[in-house]
């Protein structure tokens, strides 16, 4: 199988196609690791500088360990405020979506807190829960649900965790909370309107009646999609309710058809549960034109792609591939909202 092995040197990255099997690769690749860190000497990188790559590479190593055993398993990262108490109702709120998208099969990940965090893992339960922890010299300790779990994991380093939070995720939802809540929504909207992360669902949760999200809602439509500063196509990009309901429709509802996603070279591959009929497959090319390359062709159905032969348990699936142009993902999930509708 062809693969593509990078190197960085002098901040440049180059690719030299070379047929490697997948453990082949995976060798040749730490051994680039191993070569970087030998750099770092040479560079005359500083002790403190080491020491943050140190660690930040023992917490992904851990981390990616943690939840190896449950890849196949749909996980939702959720947010909200340590100092949400048991009785206000956005609690509950958190109590009630987990527990029912836990009925449903998934899993969720909170950051191990209190508040907004326990809701979540007492609706969920320790056994379909993961922690995934700060260390903070105030406020956040691991809450009682998920204390001792071999899920729970602790980090020293925002950056790696909050890298956990999207890579791991299929889906996220936030609930009212303070600047973290507020950094982990704004980051994960730039990921899914960038195409740095795979087209998820995200789900901005008020308590019963409440305005937090609809407040912000209106503030981003004011501030940045009237002066320009984003898209139409990005409003889709999230959904803001009140209902508990409706949040885990939007959650449950995205992968009613939409299996998930990959690029083959400069194809976008989309992997779908059953056949779209051919009308279906007219309307698509029709309506999603723009998003395309101009000249490369429309979107075509077919059986899964050789270079797809790592990934035998979906090999099976159908596909849809397409020319994406890669320029406006908003306007993909809304691709991916019809297909799911078909």
């Amino acid at each position: 199988m062809a693969s593509a092995r990078h190197s960085v040197e002098n901040g440049n990255v180059t690719q030299k196609s070379t047929p490697l099997s997948p453990e082949s690769l995976a060798r040749s690749l730490v051994k680039e690791i191993e070569e970087t860190a030998q750099k770092l000497l040479r560079d005359g990188a500083g002790l403190g500088e080491i020491k943050l790559i140190n660690t930040a590479l023992k917490e992904m190593r851990y981390a990616f360990r943690v939840f190896a055993p449950y890849r196949g398993v749909r996980k939702v990262s959720t947010f909200g405020s340590a100092r949400t108490q048991p009785e206000w109702p956005a609690y509950g709120q958190a109590h009630a979506f987990a527990e029912r998208l836990a009925n449903r099969g998934f899993m969720i990940i909170t950051g191990a807190g209190p508040g907004i965090m326990q809701a979540c893992q007492e609706g969920s339960g320790r056994e379909r829960s993961f922690g995934i922890n700060i260390r903070l010299p105030f406020e956040q300790s691991a809450n009682e649900v998920i204390l001792e779990d071999h899920k729970l994991i602790n980090f020293k380093y925002f950056f790696t965790r909050k890298l956990m939070f999207v890579k791991e995720a299929d889906a996220i939802a936030l609930f009212p909370g303070g600047f973290g809540t507020h950094d982990e929504g704004f980051e994960a909207l730039t990921l899914l309107q960038t195409g740095k992360a795979d087209p998820a669902p995200a789900v901005f949760l008020d308590a019963p009646g409440g305005t937090y999200w609809k407040n912000w809602r209106d503030y981003v439509s004011k501030h940045l999609l009237e002066e320009g500063l984003i898209s139409e196509q990005d409003m889709h990009l999230f959904k803001v309710t009140d209902d508990v309901d409706e949040a885990v429709a939007e959650i449950t509802g995205f992968f009613h058809r939409y299996h998930s996603q990959r690029y083959v070279g400069d194809e976008l591959v989309i992997r779908i549960e059953s056949r779209l009929s051919e009308p279906v497959l007219k309307e698509l090319n029709r309506d999603f034109a723009e998003i395309l390359r101009e000249g490369a062709g429309g979107i075509v159905q077919r059986d899964a792609l050789p270079a797809e032969a790592d990934e035998e348990e979906i090999f099976d699936l159908p596909r849809l591939v397409l020319p994406f142009a890669r320029t406006d993902f908003g306007k993909l999930r809304m691709l991916i909202d019809r297909i799911n509708a078909a």
